[in-house]
């Protein structure tokens, strides 16, 4: 029987005393950890994948759902992947000790607002293996320490990769707790991990709606987080067919299991016949199965499909009388993620932009591209929806606070 409170607490001290190492790290020990645990990614590959080939296994047994599977999976271009985002991340600016801001005060004082690690971070995971990469890396570029807490479906992979980054990290002379994995599939771990106030600066979950939902319920640790993504493409009257019908396509179906996939189509009602009906008709085509109102799918739409994140080859459908009404049904079943209009009209853009509060808004662009990948950060620890401190794609600047450092010549406050 494993001692999960005796493991955490061990975890927990060794990741607070390296934290101490790691905000004094070099950027280019931090770049060349990075750099050495993507070449041993590569030497590793076999093994990788033959490690990710037990988890689609156990992922099978358990029942997970093809998008979920597809999630799990691994193969060599992913794990190209998997590097060009490490050597992506390596190759960015380092955050810390970058100035935010400098000032001079009227009373002498030269003031400055630099960035610093936040600590520790821990981050809860469920079945995609590339987390702990993106996670580990991310954190590390930041001059953090991580905690990662993965899920069992991936734990053969993520173990895998994980030991690839530390291969990187003893390399580079930093210390090795820098990036823990939990050696358990126990999810007793979770509970202790949302408990550890006195060793974890704050907690990233990245799952489905019941993990996100637990952690923000129970943790006594900060939290960044999305709950769910409910994302929206409100196709206007002024849109462009062509850019509208690839646009909602590839939103839908390039990969149904992320949290970027678009999961209700909004469509103005003056080309739901024609231009709507089209769309709806590519997306089944596709083998989508379209819950629609107002125009013809393969159902009809109910109360219950709004407001739903399908994570599947499905999509709610509406026809809606205007700009204004699909800014009120997004208000109503969104989830501040992100949201798309597909328009060639200024005044409509400008609207659906300015009135609505969506972490990432998108004009003419598939929803696919709420990544921080795609985003320029080289990859994501999560997608922030809250508004305080982090939101959006969360990378590696994302993953610091600041501090104020202030100059005087022997200044004395009268």
């Amino acid at each position: 029987m494993e001692n999960i409170e005796s493991m955490m607490a061990d975890i927990g001290s060794k990741a607070k005393e390296a934290a101490v190492q790691m905000a004094l790290a070099s950027p280019a020990s931090k770049s060349d950890a990075l750099n050495f645990a993507a070449a041993e990614i590569w030497d590793q590959r076999a093994q990788i994948l033959e490690a990710n080939k037990q988890d689609l296994e156990f992922g099978a047994n358990k029942g997970l759902s093809p998008a979920m599977m597809d999630r799990l999976a691994l193969d060599e271009d992913r794990l190209k992947s998997i590097i060009s985002a490490l050597k992506s991340i390596a190759d960015q600016a380092d955050p810390i000790g970058q100035v935010i801001e400098a000032w001079d005060q009227p009373n002498g004082l030269h003031i400055e607002r630099v960035r610093t690690p936040l600590g520790v971070i821990g981050v809860i995971y469920e079945s995609r293996p590339n987390v702990t990469v993106d996670a580990g890396a991310l954190c590390l570029k930041s001059g953090n320490c991580v905690i990662l807490r993965g899920g069992s479906e991936s734990f053969h992979s993520s173990s895998a990769l994980h030991a690839c980054m530390v291969v990187g990290l003893k390399k580079a002379g930093l210390p090795e707790a820098a990036i823990q994995l939990v050696p358990t599939r126990d999810r007793a771990a979770v509970g202790k991990m949302l408990t550890m106030n006195d060793s974890i600066d704050v907690i990233v979950p990245r799952g489905g709606k019941g993990l996100v939902a637990r952690v923000q319920a129970d943790a006594r640790v900060p939290v960044f987080a999305h709950l769910e993504g409910i994302c929206h493409i409100y196709v206007d009257a002024s849109a462009d067919p062509e850019k509208a019908r690839q646009v909602v396509l590839n939103a839908k179906t390039r990969r149904t299991g992320i949290c970027g996939a678009a999961e209700c189509l909004l469509v103005h009602k003056d080309i739901a016949a024609i231009l709507g009906q089209q769309i709806v008709d590519d997306l089944i085509e596709a083998g989508v199965d379209v819950r629609a109102q107002g125009m013809k799918g393969t159902k009809q739409a109910t109360q219950d499909d709004w407001g739903v994140e399908f994570l599947d080859m499905k999509i709610a459908a509406k026809t809606v009388e205007n700009i204004d009404d699909a800014i009120v049904h997004i208000q109503t079943y969104g989830s501040n993620h992100t949201e798309a209009v597909l328009a060639e009209d200024p005044a409509v853009v400008a609207k659906f932009f300015n009135q609505l509060d969506s972490a990432i808004l998108m004009h003419n662009a598939s929803t696919q591209f709420a990544d921080g990948g795609e985003f320029g950060m080289g990859a994501e620890i999560g997608i922030a929806t809250g508004k305080l401190h982090a939101r959006g794609p969360v990378g590696s600047t994302q993953l610091t606070s600041f501090k104020y450092l202030v100059t005087g010549n022997g200044s004395v406050r009268a």
